[in-house]
C-alpha cells in the first residue's frame, strides 16, 4: 500500500511539473512571436516587453530544474520513470535558450528601430522560416504534452525544411550585401535574426528527440532522420 501510494505522489509530482513545462513552453512561443512582431513593425515597448518577459522564463527554469532535482532525491524514479525527469530537465533548458533567441531578436529589431535604420523590408525574407519554426515549436510541445512519438518523429524531419530556409536567406543576403554596400548593416541584422530562428527550430527539433527517448527509449540525437513508417511508429 505504501509503495502505490508513494508511485501515486510521484505521478502527481511530475504532472505538475509538466504542467509548468508546458506553461514555460507557451511563455517562449509568445515571445517568439512578439519578438518577430517586432522585428516586422519596430515597435521598441513591445522589444522591451519581450526582453524584460525573458526574466520570468529564466526564473521558471530555474524553480522547474530544482523541482525535478527534488522529485530525484525524494522519489528515486527507475528506468522509463527516470528517463521521463532527464528530458524533462532537458526540455527545460531548450525553452530558456529558446526564450533567449527570442530575446536577441526584439534586441536586434530595438536597436535597429532605434538607428533610424529601415530594414523591416528584410522581414519578408525570414518571414517563411519565420512561420515554419513557430510552427515547429507549437508542434514539438504538443507531442511533449501528449508524449507522441509518431508525431516527434515527423516534426525532426521538418527541421530540415527550416536549416535549407536559413541556408537560402544567407545566399540571398550576401547577394544583397555584394549588390550594394549600403545594405550591409541592415542585411547583418536581418543575418542575426534569421539565424536566431534557426537556433529556435533547433530547440524545438531537441524537445522532439526527447519524446522519442522518453517513448521508446531511444537517443536519436545525431542520428540521421527516420521516416515514422521506417521506425515502425
Amino acid at each position: 500500500m505504501t509503495g502505490e501510494h508513494s508511485s501515486k505522489q510521484y505521478d502527481q509530482e511530475l504532472e505538475a511539473i509538466r504542467s509548468k513545462v508546458l506553461l514555460m513552453g507557451g511563455m517562449v512561443e509568445t515571445a517568439f512571436d512578439e519578438a518577430m512582431e517586432c522585428f516586422r513593425a519596430g515597435d521598441v515597448a513591445r522589444a522591451d516587453r519581450v526582453m524584460a518577459d525573458d526574466q520570468a522564463v529564466n526564473q521558471l527554469e530555474v524553480q522547474l530544474d530544482d523541482a525535478c532535482s527534488h522529485l530525484i532525491v525524494r522519489r528515486q524514479p527507475t528506468a522509463n520513470d527516470l528517463r521521463t525527469v532527464m528530458a524533462t530537465i532537458k526540455v527545460i533548458t531548450d525553452l530558456e535558450r529558446i526564450g533567449d533567441e527570442a530575446s536577441k531578436i526584439a534586441r536586434t529589431a530595438k536597436s535597429l528601430h532605434e538607428r533610424g535604420s529601415t530594414p523591416f523590408a528584410h522581414y519578408d525574407m525570414v518571414r517563411t522560416i519565420a512561420r515554419a519554426t513557430s510552427d515547429l515549436l507549437h508542434d514539438s510541445l504538443d507531442a511533449f504534452a501528449r508524449l507522441d512519438g509518431r508525431q516527434a518523429l515527423e516534426l525532426i524531419a521538418a527541421d530540415e525544411v527550416v536549416d535549407h530556409e536559413f541556408r537560402s536567406i544567407l545566399r540571398n543576403l550576401i547577394t544583397f550585401m555584394m549588390e550594394d554596400p549600403r545594405t550591409i548593416s541592415s542585411a547583418l541584422d536581418t543575418l542575426w535574426v534569421a539565424k536566431a530562428i534557426e537556433r529556435i527550430g533547433d530547440h524545438a527539433k531537441n524537445i522532439a528527440e526527447y519524446v522519442i527517448y522518453v517513448v521508446e527509449g531511444r537517443d536519436i540525437r545525431h542520428s540521421k532522420p527516420v521516416a515514422p513508417e521506417q521506425a515502425g511508429v
